[in-house]
């Protein structure tokens, strides 16, 4: 198996609380990580046991020893960075939102097919044991045909992590495109289906600024009829996470597994009472790259694809939309 190597564009927390444990546990390599302050580069590279970095980019696209990298910077840097990661012939791993613009997120996942390049998005959530099981548990029609389903995203975002998402409008902060893109990512993931428009109401509750959203409901209807309600949110110290989907035969009740750990309980409730389901306690993450190492050998897709940060950043723009205008709009993916 060929040892995959990897540079790191972002000296950021999600790489260092879990992306780098996952490249490591599928038999990666972290061999350089790029800031745009040097010394954040090279404390972060000391710290988390990369031999070096780097605070130019064109520095480590240039170096042959790297076969992949994962941008894990704000959002608005995210199309410039992975078409110059393209052009040197590096695979892609982008976090999501893949970027501002529509446009953008098209043109960065067609230079990696012109490049010949795996180019995937990182939609932990749809990597969770929890989700996973209740994606097999609607495909085997265990809770009938899916009427309805919601998700709640509420969180509090601690001080560490709020700085440009709650302040900074021109690098894609606020709730919109942080959480409400994963939740669109796992709907469509667990139900196999796909979203056609949204209405939605933000709020600033007192977290954000520069008129940013620090709270996002939405209601969305989907292809198959479906509608589904969502509530995201980066000041609920309190609510705890969950997702349901409710059929004409059963239902399926998650709770606190809208998470990065592999936590939380599903239960099928049906005309037999309630089961506890059980389900793969695995690191999401490392399940991620798994999937990415091996699409780099040509061995299947990532877990999220390019295409699908293309639906979800639809989705996500969507949500913007009809809460400017108080409108429902439709979810153009141009796919």
């Amino acid at each position: 198996m060929t040892t995959i190597r990897w540079g790191l564009i972002g000296a950021s927390n999600i790489a260092r609380e879990h992306v780098i444990n996952a490249i490591r546990q599928n038999g990666g390599e972290v061999l350089s990580v790029m800031s745009s302050d040097a010394g954040r580069a090279n404390d972060y590279a000391a710290a988390n046991g990369i031999p070096s970095g780097t605070d130019s980019l064109a520095a480590l696209l240039e170096r042959d020893d790297i076969d992949a990298v994962y941008i894990s910077t704000t959002n608005e840097l995210h199309r410039d960075q992975a078409l110059a990661a393209a052009k040197a012939g590096k695979h892609i791993l982008c976090e999501k939102p893949l970027a501002l613009a529509l446009a953008d997120a098209h043109a960065m996942v067609n230079a990696a097919k012109a490049a010949g390049v795996v180019f995937a998005t990182n939609h932990h959530l749809r990597n969770a044991g929890a989700h996973r099981a209740m994606r097999a548990a609607i495909t085997e029609g265990r809770i009938g045909k899916p009427l309805a389903a919601r998700v709640f995203h509420a969180v509090y975002l601690p001080p560490f992590l709020q700085g440009w998402r709650i302040n900074a409008p021109a690098a894609g902060g606020g709730v919109i495109l942080d959480i409400a893109v994963h939740d669109a990512d796992t709907l469509r993931f667990v139900l196999g289906d796909e979203p056609e428009s949204v209405q939605a109401l933000t709020q600033s509750a007192g977290m954000a600024e520069g008129g940013l959203a620090d709270a996002v409901m939405t209601t969305a209807r989907f292809r198959s009829g479906l509608i589904a309600q969502t509530h995201d949110a980066f000041t609920s110290k309190y609510a705890g996470t969950g997702f349901e989907v409710h059929g004409t035969e059963g239902s399926l009740i998650a709770r606190d597994v809208m998470t990065q750990k592999p936590i939380g309980s599903v239960v099928l409730r049906d005309n037999n009472g309630e089961h506890a389901l059980d389900f793969d306690r695995g690191d999401l993450y490392v399940r991620a790259l798994g999937a990415f190492h091996a699409a780099t050998r040509g061995e299947g897709q990532p877990a999220a694809t390019g295409e699908d940060g293309i639906r979800s950043l639809a989705f996500g723009l969507a949500v913007a939309e009809a809460a400017r205008t108080g409108a429902r709009v439709a979810v153009e993916t141009g796919l």
